[in-house]
């Protein structure tokens, strides 16, 4: 009897590259397994030159599960070495080629690899991000080149897909950020605060991730100078590696006189800290200037965390359908009353019945099923 021909080869970085993408790499090729799809992952040996990479490790010592049948072959700036991977693509002769998506910098090798793979091979693009937040002159040409060797896109967002289409007219699939499932489950408030030295009394925000210029921390620092903080028990927690410089915003706190208010830990976190940190808080903020979707989000409905977003298309959007939080304009004022806003009891235990409520919307399963379905009816 042949060997059934593999359903799909997933490029992108997984472990032992960290961070959401490389998580949820997992997660898709894992729930494509247990849907019955034959699955490989592709990798990289070599992801960003350091020089490029603005933080401090592109890696985790945390072992992801070996049941996927993963390959570290791809080295992402050397083209030299891009035609033993072509070779090793067209000997697996997928049905679908995957290719993560989420800078232009990859554009020259996963371009360069689809145009030269078997015509045969259906290529499809997951999208995590087109248009990139801090923008460069070529990102429109490189987007282009990679663009025209694909036969359909899939992506988290509607903002991504609007974004695609307005350059292409190949299918366009729109999705959702799905819930990770390898999350650790929550723990009391009182037992994660304890193991952080937290204090129990306070009333606390968190603003957690990767702190970037985009991201619009310093709007949220600003709105704990406002009036309405004055006589509450209420402190930011800022938890993430940095990719700016720190002094922006240690300095920012010290001019507004908020180091009893605003506390930093710089440190990149684990699935194990996320756990801890996300059961310690009270609500998340995202105070983004700009967003297609942002992974913060599914963590604060996993951990039964009300939001404040900006109001903006790809932070606000499941926020308003599902009533989990509120929205606000990107202004000081306005964030630290709508944080007053979210903290009223009424509305604070009403967001939370929603985010469980809305909580099986988002799991990987629907997912990979509505995504599976979309590429293999091309």
């Amino acid at each position: 009897m042949p060997e059934q021909r593999l359903d799909y080869l997933i490029i992108g970085p997984v472990a032992p590259f960290r961070g959401g993408i490389a998580e949820t790499q997992y997660e898709l090729a894992t729930h494509l397994q247990l849907s019955g799809k034959k699955v490989q992952l592709l990798t990289f040996s070599k992801l960003y030159p350091k020089f490029l990479f603005p933080g401090e490790n592109q890696k985790t010592k945390e072992k992801q599960q070996d049941s996927l049948k993963v390959s570290e072959s791809i080295h992402a700036y050397n083209p030299l070495r891009w035609g033993k991977v072509i070779h090793q693509i067209n000997q697996l002769n997928p049905q679908n080629l995957i290719f993560r998506y989420y800078t232009p910098f990859l554009a020259p090798v996963y371009g360069w690899i689809a145009k030269k793979t078997n015509p045969q091979i259906n290529k499809i693009a997951l999208v995590d991000n087109w248009i990139p937040h801090e923008r460069r002159v070529f990102d429109g040409i490189l987007n282009r080149f990679f663009g025209k060797q694909m036969h359909a896109f899939t992506t988290l967002s509607k903002g991504v897909a609007s974004q695609i289409k307005n350059d292409f007219k190949q299918p366009v699939w729109v999705g959702f950020h799905p819930i990770n499932t390898q999350l650790l489950p929550s723990i009391s408030k009182a037992e994660a605060r304890k193991k952080l030295g937290w204090d129990q009394k306070q009333t606390i925000v968190l603003f957690f991730g990767l702190i970037r210029q985009y991201k619009g921390l310093e709007l949220l620092i600003k709105s704990f100078s406002e009036e309405v903080f004055n006589n509450r028990n209420t402190v930011l927690k800022i938890v993430g590696e940095c990719y700016e410089n720190k002094n922006k915003y240690t300095d920012l706190v010290a001019q507004l006189g908020l180091e009893n208010k605003v506390v930093f830990d710089f440190e990149y976190k684990s699935l194990s800290a996320i756990q801890i940190h996300f059961s310690a808080c009270d609500l998340v903020a995202q105070t983004y200037h700009t967003a297609t979707q942002s992974g913060v989000t599914p963590l604060a409905y996993f951990y039964n965390k009300p939001l404040l977003v900006s109001d903006i298309e790809g932070l606000s959007a499941p926020i308003k359908k599902d009533q989990t939080g509120v929205c606000v304009q990107k202004t000081p004022k306005a964030i630290a009353e709508g944080m007053c806003e979210l903290l009223d009891q009424k509305k604070y235990q009403k967001a939370k019945d929603n985010l469980k409520k809305s909580l099986p919307n988002y799991q990987w399963k629907v997912w990979v099923e509505q995504w599976s379905d979309f590429i293999e009816k091309l």
